[in-house]
C-alpha cells in the first residue's frame, strides 16, 4: 500500500486515481496521519439473479434468540 499526501492527491489527482484503477491500494495521509484509503472498484459485480438466489437461501432470523444473545453480551438493563 502506497501513501499519498493530501497535497499530492490535489496536485496529481488523475495520476493517483489511475494508479488505484490499475490495482494499487493507496492510503491518503494528512499531516503524516492516515485518513483514507483509495482502491479500485470491482469490475465484475455480481448479477442480481445471483444475489437474489443467495438471499433466498438465507434462513429466517429469530428475533427472540437475537435478543437473548445481546442480553448475554451486554447488560440487559440497557
Amino acid at each position: 500500500m502506497s501513501d499519498v499526501s493530501i497535497r499530492e492527491l490535489r496536485n496529481h489527482g488523475g495520476d493517483v486515481v489511475d494508479r488505484a484503477a490499475r490495482g494499487e491500494d493507496i492510503t491518503i495521509t494528512r499531516a503524516g496521519r492516515r485518513v483514507a484509503a483509495l482502491r479500485a472498484l470491482d469490475d465484475n459485480p455480481l448479477p442480481a439473479e445471483i444475489l437474489l438466489d443467495r438471499w433466498r437461501g438465507l434462513r429466517a432470523g429469530d428475533p427472540d434468540a437475537l435478543r437473548r444473545d445481546i442480553d448475554t453480551l451486554i447488560d440487559p438493563a440497557l
